[in-house]
This record gives C-alpha cells, sequence and structure tokens, in this order.
C-alpha cells in the first residue's frame, strides 16, 4: 500500500508491505510487515505457536522478541480478501474474527456483518454489491463487496476511502495525490483562543458527550486530571518533584517497575542507547536533574520533522529525525535506560486555535511527572489533555474519540508553579 499524506504541511509517502501465510480457514500462521517512510524502515515479523505468537524486531545482535498470548486463530487484514472471496454471502451473516494488526503488535475481536445490498459506481462501472459493516477502535469501517466476494470500496477512519484500481492506474500520480493535511483533519477546533498557551497552568473544560463514546475515562481522573460530569479540570503539577535515583530494582514502587523495561520498540538496554543516556546525564544522581538534561539533549538534537512509520527508540537515535511520536518514544527509552521510569503518553495540545493529537512523556519522579521533548517543557502546560498512556496498543484506543471528542474552554489561569 502506498499512502500519500500532507502532515504538517508537508508532502509525505508511506510505503507499506505486509505478507503473510495462512492456513486454508485464512487463519494467521506467520507475517511480515515493512513500512518505508523516506527516513527510516519499520520491519517486524511473527509466527504462530499453540496459544501464543512470537513477534521479532531487528537483526543481529539487536534482535528483539516478544510473546503475545492469544486464544484460538488469528486473523490478519491481508486475509480478509481471501476469506471471502467465492464465498457466498447472504444479508445479515455475521462473521467473527479475532484481527491482528501487526502495526501495533495487538489484536482484537471483531463482527462483521453482511448489512445490505445494493449497487455501487467503481470508475463509471456499476457493481451489484454486498454492504459489509464492523467496528474498529470504536469506529464504523464500511466495505462493499462484488457478488464473487471480491473487495470494491472500503471507507474507514478519518474520511480515508480506498477504491478498487488496476496495476495501471493506481501508481498514477500517486506522489502528488495529497489531499487535506492530516494533523488538520484530525484537530479539534474551539470557539475561545487561549493566549500564551504554552504558561497556562490551570485548564477547565466542558467535554460534553464523552460518556457515550466508550473510552475508558479512568485517565481523567488520574494525576494531574480530574473529571466530573462533563467538566474536566487540568492542573499543571507543582514541585517539588526532585528525588533521589533509586539505588536498585528493590527501591522502585510495585507499580512502576514495569515502565523500567525495555519493549520491542523501546530499546533502553541497547548498548548504544545506554551509552548515549549515561553520556548525557553524567554524574548527576538528582533523578529531576538527569530527566532534564535528556528531555533537553532530545528537543536539542533531534530534529521535528513529520515521520509515518512505527516510532522505534534505536532508531530514532540513529536517524536524529521526527515528530512528537518519536521524540516521545526515544525520551522514554533514555530515561528507563538511567533508570527513572517512563511511559509514553499520547493525547491532545493546545495550538493555533485549535487542539492537535500529540504524545509526550511521564517520568516517575516520586510521583508522574509530564514531560514534552517536542516542547522542551517539564512539567507541560495544562492544555496537555492526556487520554491514554502506553504502548502502540494503548494508543490505537484514541480512534475511538476521533470525529467524537468536543471541546469547550470554560476557564484557565497562568498561576506560577514552584
Amino acid at each position: 500500500m502506498v499512502l500519500a499524506l500532507k502532515l504538517m504541511g508537508q508532502p509525505s509517502v508511506m510505503r507499506m508491505a505486509t505478507r503473510a501465510v495462512v492456513d486454508k480457514g485464512f487463519a494467521m500462521k506467520e507475517f511480515q510487515l515493512e513500512i518505508d517512510s523516506g527516513v527510516v524502515r519499520f520491519r517486524v515479523s511473527g509466527k504462530v505457536e499453540a496459544d501464543h505468537m512470537i513477534v521479532e524486531m531487528g537483526e543481529g545482535d539487536r534482535k528483539r522478541e516478544q510473546r503475545i498470548p492469544i486464544t484460538g486463530p488469528v486473523t490478519i487484514g491481508a486475509g480478509l480478501p481471501g476469506f471471502f472471496k467465492g464465498r457466498a454471502l447472504v444479508v445479515g451473516d455475521v462473521f467473527r474474527f479475532t484481527m491482528f494488526d501487526p502495526s501495533i503488535l495487538s489484536h482484537k475481536e471483531m463482527l462483521i456483518k453482511v448489512a445490505g445490498k445494493t449497487v455501487i459506481s467503481v470508475k463509471g462501472i456499476k457493481y451489484p454489491a454486498f454492504r459489509l459493516e464492523t467496528k474498529v477502535w470504536g469506529q464504523t469501517l464500511v466495505f462493499w463487496l462484488d457478488e464473487k466476494g471480491v473487495l470494491l470500496k472500503e471507507e474507514g477512519f478519518m474520511g480515508l476511502t480506498l477504491v478498487r484500481s488496476d496495476e495501471a492506474h493506481a501508481p498514477l500520480d500517486v506522489e502528488g495525490s495529497a489531499g487535506a493535511d492530516f494533523y488538520d483533519a484530525a484537530a479539534i477546533p474551539v470557539k475561545q483562543a487561549l493566549k500564551r498557551a504554552r504558561e497556562i497552568t490551570y485548564l477547565k473544560l466542558k467535554v460534553p458527550g464523552l460518556r457515550d463514546t466508550g473510552f475508558n475515562l479512568a485517565v481523567f481522573n488520574e494525576g494531574r486530571q480530574k473529571l466530573s460530569g462533563d467538566v474536566l479540570e487540568i492542573l499543571q503539577e507543582k514541585g517539588p518533584f526532585s528525588v533521589p535515583l533509586a539505588k536498585s530494582a528493590v527501591d522502585v514502587a510495585r507499580h512502576v517497575k514495569p515502565f523500567l523495561s525495555p519493549e520491542i520498540t523501546i530499546q533502553s538496554d541497547d548498548p548504544a542507547l545506554v551509552e548515549k543516556a549515561r553520556e548525557i546525564a553524567g554524574d548527576d544522581k538528582d533523578s529531576r536533574v538527569m530527566a532534564r538534561k535528556l528531555m533537553g539533549w532530545v528537543y536539542e538534537n533531534i530534529k521535528k520533522r513529520p515521520v509515518t512509520s512505527v516510532p522505534d527508540a534505536l532508531a530514532v537515535l540513529e536517524t536524529r529525525v521526527g515528530d512528537c511520536n518519536e521524540h516521545a518514544v526515544l525520551l522514554t527509552a533514555l530515561l528507563r535506560a538511567t533508570g527513572i521510569p517512563a511511559r509514553e503518553c499520547a493525547g491532545i495540545v493546545y495550538t493555533d486555535h485549535r487542539f492537535f493529537y500529540h504524545a509526550w512523556t511521564e517520568a516517575y519522579l516520586g510521583r508522574w511527572i509530564s514531560m514534552d521533548a517536542t516542547l522542551n517543557q517539564m512539567p507541560t502546560d495544562a492544555t496537555h489533555i492526556k487520554l491514554v498512556h502506553g504502548g502502540l496498543d494503548k494508543q490505537a484506543e484514541l480512534m475511538a474519540l476521533m470525529g467524537k471528542l468536543q471541546l469547550e474552554i470554560m476557564d484557565y489561569t497562568y498561576d506560577s508553579i514552584d
């Protein structure tokens, strides 16, 4: 798949290739995924074994392995056309799958219903077609198959539409086909302008309809955020939060120990990354001072540029290029490499009369403290609204809010912090 996008005003092309081995029932046995953004190339592969999947990333000494528990057969998107091709469909049929997404290394139950039969036009030709519907991450996905089960059209997230073409026509002018800016399309406008947004320490908003989205609201009552009814308040963290570095894993609170461990895209135990973290931190033992040094280094040394790929800390360290996702994943890895528990966060932040989807980091300094390596803020201003924390599988949950989130600014202040 070749996807041409405009990101932050810059044209960007992502090339993604998926290869899957499936059994006769189209259950996945093996997969390979490669994403090429023109800046970085992300590769991951996996194999199903009994009640788990073994996923591998990297090569040689840098090869990473992750075991993902599964129950029963799993399906991959690349296998769905084969599953439906030639299958006799009847309106009202329902198909249940455990769908695996290799880009976020996660699987989820999916029900696909044959919702109706209609006639659609593709490149001026009319086809009798079945309309199939499903929900993925809280968003409705609709696709149309002809009477032989061949995919004709698909409509999904953010209004993106795929239409069947042929080998001759599909590549034409792909490089220049990017339309509206993807960041702009996903942005959430607000009526009231926030002046000096980077200095705001308290923000109060009305978030109507949030409870009807099916989104997990627990994060809105954690740390610096508080949700009461449909009113959300964010209070920037106040000091002091300077603590000595833990001498050993025993000294780290049980609930934050997982945020010291390396992950498949947060390679905090890689020798090159550990060496760089120690070089930046120097001889300091105060975790707050170390965290600020690491954040400042990422801010100064990573070129701000949109990258359409899976954020990978080691790749960012090598390429020195990325957007907020790359800044967040690298800072998270550097913090863990120095013994500071850290986690990625995703949410929205205010810029230029709108809230944009954004990623940053939290470091555990006796309590969770927000850090934004893209903006060089610690703690972050109160317009940073956290929606999830965790890896790509958690961040994918944001899809449930896209196009549904509404915000109304009620109050804000610039109280000084210690």
